[in-house]
């Protein structure tokens, strides 16, 4: 508020540069486009003819081209919906999943699982109690007992009364560790890293209980959009039977958009000033770096690693791999940098290639998962830090690559660290590779130590004294306190743009629709320009906290510009002492995003953003005494709360033998690293010795750029004959959502959506859909009609190739086995890959899982809900917390697929016995063999009467289409 008192701490001076030169804006030159990144197709604005029209008139939104029909909000949805694949796939974390606000397939569904969630408990509550069903039975029995002694009825006749509860397959429960666990404690449940210096902290609880006015936000946002789509009528059939027109035609947008220019021309005013002023060359002999080219090449010559310091817009990016080019480095191999996101490895590409007057894939490539663009003419390659990890496996010593540029290494993702350490090993090996390490200034002594003493070649930059207000009281709600003190800000001092530091996304929309709003409400304000940025957040819209502007901005922010961008101009910052960081949860099995206070030396490098043109102050929303004991001094490194079961199995594949003593410039806890090997031996990766060696199955599964579970599942399927579906499934799995559900026609979609739905199986229902759209020709009009993304579509397509050449290496025109109808093969292979991930079945829709007892639901989207009997027995994908622990993409197994491919975890007891089955077969096997009893029977005779008893009481609740009489799942059995 106006009132809060701040106290001040000492004027803190971060360093000192007499150049005042502005970070240059760039500009990115297209490169021909791919079925992927294309442009969104428009409607053809063609007159139709009256016939046609009349015939499509039921099927809106249907264009030739793809193109969604109906109203212009439809339309612009439509527009929204495809952005936002592009960000969704080049924003996807390089390890897989992480779980976040933003990564809930099942935002959209909130009143649609309402009314079926309604519905079903409508249909239990109608149901009798288990005491009124009891009674029933006992009457059923009674009224039998009596028919049965009149003569009436037969005793036989009741075989198969019971067979229901006598042919179901019960599993227990076990844990069998391998040796190289001996000894060590391994919880079933772990509980997640502690990412915070104490738990019951002020900084600790606020981050626990959120926002307030986020909160506040997001209900204010659902209620808009319920009473939007409940009198926005136009476009649908009852609306065009009435005349409504469409009201959002020529609308200005939401409220607090008034006014604003597009992003088009925002985009081309950021790059007008400087970039459309100077040529190529002058840009570049502009950025700092170039004033200390000659001296930095000398540094890099003289030594194999180099740490090389640099403040953003310094040009280190962009610049370091051109200077080595052109020193001739690339004689002898490649000159190889890494970038810890996959935007920044394709935007980057493109810049240089632009400076050097070359198209994208030619002297100037990149290379992201599942997309390669180089060629073999190929000299500067930018790639994510997980390609260059992968190319260790073909290459140990990176024999390709004359230089090695690691850059953003101080953001110490998990790849980082793990590259680190290989670059070590290989940098000993081989005296002829160039090693350079760019670095903030907070962790440049760390790298060089690391690497033996290395030198640290800064680049010289300019910095200003920054005055640091700590806040006198804690702020419970961050978001509002933000708002609160940039509003305090802008009202009372000097000229200067303001820099909010959030979370996430939802915190920043949340914090910039507050701050529109109680702008709007003071009579006689200062006009305020407020401006988001964020990772997945379009080019063209960053592009806007760039362009100059006629009013003071508010840039609202994530730790994204803490080193990863400048805005000139901020001469104030509000700290608001929060940021995401990936930590893996074992309850969910997967990364998550979890909100924890910062570290000082990112507060640190938050307040220096005050100073970079200008003295400056810096507000933080905490107090000092939290800054001292509630916040550790560095952050804690990605490696250290994560899952490394990937990372786990890419060592062990290139040659480390003792995880435990490589050369980690943090190293990982001991138990995390056990539990990773665990959940490797489970899938067949590393085998039980003492050693933990890797196996020839697992060495098949890191020949995959896969996580763990999928590689084991594909690797499964090429030895099942199934490759070819199981190659679709994980492709799928790969790509954003394909399903698309536009405001004005959610019964239609998801109307169209069970079509495709194959009851026993979600993995089964993306494979149907990718099968469907090839049949029909991968028309964009097809997609449209059904309600499906045919971007994402092609993305599946497009790794789908990939992972077959990867299959078949060699084939032009890899042909993968195929199981035809035989989909039980599918699901035996999904089962192989998430067993130990397995439900069993307590209640209608309701599951708890097998190994940690945590209840989880069917969502009702998915297509084992509403069957008409629900599986006793699924494995599930992920878990998504919202409401509740919801299973997305699971799959019907049989229970003895469990016992088959996890004896570790589970075995078959039979109906009626107390022993697990391994002990009953045994016996058997011992009563066979004994010849001293004349009236046993042969083991021929005994094996055919247990498989004929089998028979008779084994059940299944799924019955898959199509399936061959091999495979084919047993049916039910029903009193006829």
């Amino acid at each position: 508020s106006p009132s809060r008192r701040w106290s001040r701490s000492p004027p803190r001076s971060h360093g000192r540069r007499a150049d005042s030169r502005h970070r240059p804006q760039t500009q990115t030159r297209t490169r021909p486009q791919s079925t992927w990144d294309a442009p969104t197709p428009r409607r053809a604005t063609a007159d139709r003819s009256p016939r046609a029209s009349g015939s499509t008139a039921v099927r809106r939104g249907s264009g030739s081209d793809g193109s969604p029909g109906g109203s212009a909000a439809a339309r612009a949805e439509w527009e929204q919906a495809q952005a936002q694949l592009d960000r969704d796939w080049y924003g996807l974390d390089e390890g897989g999943t992480v779980a976040d606000d933003a990564h809930n397939p099942f935002a959209s569904y909130v009143e649609h699982d309402d009314g079926l969630e309604a519905k079903l408990l409508g249909q239990q509550a109608k149901r009798m109690t288990a005491r009124q069903a009891q009674h029933r039975r006992d009457d059923d029995q009674w009224i039998n007992s009596r028919l049965m002694q009149s003569g009436v009825m037969q005793a036989a006749g009741d075989a198969d009364a019971d067979d229901d509860d006598a042919g179901r397959v019960h599993l227990l429960v076990h844990d069998v560790r391998p040796a190289f666990l001996e000894g060590a404690v391994l919880a079933r449940q772990a509980e997640m890293v502690q990412t915070v210096v104490d738990p019951t902290s002020d900084l600790a609880v606020f981050a626990r209980k959120g926002s307030a006015l986020v909160r506040e936000q997001r209900q204010k946002r659902e209620r808009i959009k319920a009473t939007r789509d409940a009198v926005n009528m136009a476009g649908t059939t009852l609306g065009n039977v009435l005349g409504v027109q469409d009201a959002d035609a020529g609308s200005d947008g939401e409220p607090g958009d008034v006014g604003e220019a597009p992003a088009e021309t925002e985009t081309a005013a950021a790059a007008s000033d400087f970039a459309r002023s100077k040529t190529m060359r002058e840009q570049r002999e502009f950025l700092p770096a170039f004033a200390c080219r000659d001296d930095l090449l000398r540094v890099i010559g003289d030594n194999q690693v180099t740490i090389v310091v640099g403040e953003t817009g310094s040009g280190k990016t962009t610049q370091l791999a051109q200077y080595l080019h052109e020193a001739g480095y690339t004689r002898h191999g490649m000159v190889g940098c890494t970038q810890p996101r996959r935007v920044a490895a394709m935007s980057v590409a493109r810049r240089v290639a632009d400076e050097m007057g070359v198209p994208v894939g030619d002297t100037v490539g990149y290379a992201i998962r599942f997309e390669d663009c180089t060629g073999a003419r190929t000299k500067i390659k930018y790639m994510t830090e997980g390609v260059l990890l992968r190319e260790t496996l073909t290459h140990g010593d990176l024999a390709p690559y004359a230089a090695v540029i690691m850059d953003e290494a101080h953001e110490r993702t998990l790849n980082t660290d793990v590259l680190l350490g290989l670059l070590r090993r290989i940098a000993a090996v081989r005296s002829d590779l160039k090693v350079i390490v760019t670095s903030a200034t907070m962790n440049a002594q760390r790298f060089a130590a690391f690497f033996g003493n290395a030198p640290v070649f800064t680049i010289p930059g300019r910095t200003f004294p920054v005055d640091v207000m700590f806040s006198r009281t804690p702020c419970d709600d961050y978001v509002d306190s933000a708002v609160r003190q940039t509003l305090t800000v802008h009202l009372s001092q000097a000229a200067g743009d303001i820099l909010v530091f959030m979370t996430g996304q939802e915190d920043i929309e949340a914090c910039c629709a507050a701050l529109r709003e109680r702008l709007a409400a003071v009579d006689g304000a200062a006009p305020l320009a407020v401006l988001p940025i964020y990772s997945q957040l379009p080019a063209d819209m960053q592009a806007r906290i760039f362009a100059p502007a006629p009013v003071r901005k508010a840039v609202v922010a994530t730790n994204i510009a803490e080193t990863s961008l400048t805005v000139d101009g901020v001469r104030y910052v509000v700290d608001a002492g929060f940021s995401k960081v990936k930590v893996y949860n074992p309850r969910i099995g997967m990364d998550a995003l979890q909100v924890t206070p910062i570290s000082q030396a990112s507060a640190g490098q938050r307040s220096g953003r005050a100073g970079r043109t200008a003295p400056g102050v810096a507000y933080r929303l905490y107090t000092e005494q939290a800054f001292g004991r509630e916040m550790f001094a560095n952050a804690i490194p990605e490696i250290q709360r994560t899952n490394l079961a990937y990372v786990v199995m890419l060592l062990k594949t290139i040659g480390v033998a003792d995880l435990l003593a490589f050369d980690f410039l943090d190293p990982p806890p001991r138990d995390t690293i056990r539990a990773s090997m665990h959940q490797l031996w489970t899938l067949g990766a590393l085998d039980a010795g003492r050693a933990a060696a890797i196996t020839p199955l697992g060495r098949r599964m890191a020949a995959l750029p896969l996580d763990p579970a999928p590689a084991r599942m594909l690797v499964e399927a090429t030895d099942r004959g199934c490759a070819a579906e199981v190659a679709t499934i994980v492709a799928m799995l790969a790509v954003p959502s394909v399903f698309f559900r536009p405001r004005e026609r959610l019964d239609e979609a998801d109307a169209a959506r069970e079509k495709f739905f194959v009851p026993e199986s979600d993995h089964l229902t993306l494979l149907n859909v990718f099968n469907q759209w090839r049949a029909n020709g991968c028309r964009d009009a097809w997609c449209a009609r059904h309600f499906l993304h045919a971007k994402s579509l092609r993305k599946a397509r497009d790794v789908r190739e990939q992972l077959a050449a990867l299959l078949a290496p060699g084939q032009r025109h890899p042909e993968l086995s195929s199981a035809g109808a035989d989909w039980d093969a599918v699901r035996q292979c999904i089962c192989s890959a998430y067993f130990y991930q397995a439900a069993r079945s307590k209640s209608l829709g309701e599951y708890l899982d097998l190994r940690t007892g945590l209840p989880c639901h069917v969502h009702p989207t998915s297509a084992l809900y509403g069957m008409g009997h629900t599986p006793d027995y699924i494995v599930y994908h992920e878990l998504v917390c919202t409401s509740k622990e919801y299973m997305q993409c699971a799959t019907a197994v049989d229970p003895r697929w469990l016992a088959e491919m996890g004896p570790m975890f589970f075995s078959v007891r039979e109906p009626g016995s107390r022993k697990p089955m391994p002990q009953i077969q045994a016996e058997q096997a011992m009563h066979l063999d004994g010849d001293d009893d004349a009236n046993a029977p042969s083991a021929a005779d005994a094996a055919a009467a247990a498989a004929a008893a089998r028979r008779s009481k084994a059940r299944s609740a799924i019955v898959t289409p199509g399936a061959m009489p091999r495979f084919k799942t047993p049916r039910r059995r029903t009193n006829i």
